[in-house]
């Protein structure tokens, strides 16, 4: 009887390196999938690297900053040009324009109110308790609809007084809490 007879076949994927039966490459493609994969995540950081250099952050694209300052209206609101000879006369304290902000960043919630998005650390809002997920319903004695509602009645506040606001949590609960908007010059 010969030897070989009795020898057991390999199994499907265990052969021997160099026996030469076809199909010895374990896997032909896995050096392909592999570069694909390296050329995916290195195109994936490459991109969220440069994301976060710009400053863009996901939650907040589309978002309205509440209480930041007004460049366009200055703007408009700024004297001609006046030739460097002649010094443009300095603003006195009580000329200059200020405005109440309430240190978050709003877009309109998908029924009604004003969704917080960002707080500001510190700020007025994040010293009242707000926090991100919070829908602001009341702004004083303003309803808010939207994040615009919401913009308006913080321009309309004065400054170091304070204001009572209707929030809806995350959660579902109801809470009223008092703010003190904050001065941007």
């Amino acid at each position: 009887m010969d030897q070989t007879a009795l020898r057991p076949k390999p199994m499907p994927g265990q052969e021997r390196p160099g026996s030469g039966t076809p199909g010895s490459a374990r896997h032909p493609h896995a050096a392909r999938r592999r570069g694909r994969r390296l050329r995916t995540l290195l195109f994936g950081l490459f991109t969220g690297t440069v994301l976060v250099l710009s400053g863009v952050g996901i939650g907040t694209v589309g978002a309205t900053v509440i209480g930041m300052s007004r460049l366009a209206e200055l703007q408009r609101q700024a004297p001609p040009h006046r030739p460097p000879a002649t010094p443009a006369p300095s603003p006195s304290p009580s000329e200059t324009r200020t405005g109440a902000t309430l240190g978050v960043e709003a877009v309109d919630a998908d029924k009604v109110g004003a969704l917080v998005v960002g707080v500001h650390v510190p700020g007025p809002g994040y010293t009242a308790g707000l926090v991100r997920g919070d829908i602001l319903l009341q702004f004083g004695s303003a309803r808010v609809d939207t994040a615009a509602d919401l913009a308006r009645a913080v321009a309309h506040a004065r400054p170091g007084t304070e204001v009572t606001l209707t929030v809806r949590h995350p959660g579902g609960g109801y809470q009223q809490l008092t703010v003190v908007p904050g001065v941007v010059t």
